[in-house]
């Protein structure tokens, strides 16, 4: 494996040891398995995310619905989350009360 500044890079055809031991050495970095010279795939550790995380961020059709999200937000404006917190907060205040007879 050739060291990289924070990654580690390896040869699809060297690419000899388990899966197993590749993921241990992922913990402390990232491994990209490189065919001829290019990028193919990446072994990298996911700390504190769960299955659904992780599966959204390598979904084109969830990536494509933030960009666009993103875009109208740039284009029309919004609502800070800040903002959204104080009216969340302004609401859970008004819908705490209980009627009283």
């Amino acid at each position: 494996m050739e060291l990289g500044s924070t990654m580690k890079t390896i040869e699809k055809s060297d690419a000899t040891e388990s899966l197993a031991a590749y993921a241990t050495h992922a913990e402390d970095f990232p491994i990209v398995v490189m065919d001829h010279g290019q990028p193919i795939a990446a072994l990298l550790s996911v700390p504190n995310a769960d299955v659904e995380t992780v599966s959204l961020s390598t979904n084109p059709q969830f990536l494509s619905l933030i960009s666009r999200s993103r875009a109208c937000q740039e284009k029309r404006g919004g609502i800070s989350s800040q903002e959204m917190r104080r009216r969340f907060s302004q609401q859970e205040d008004t819908t705490d009360t209980l009627p009283t007879n």
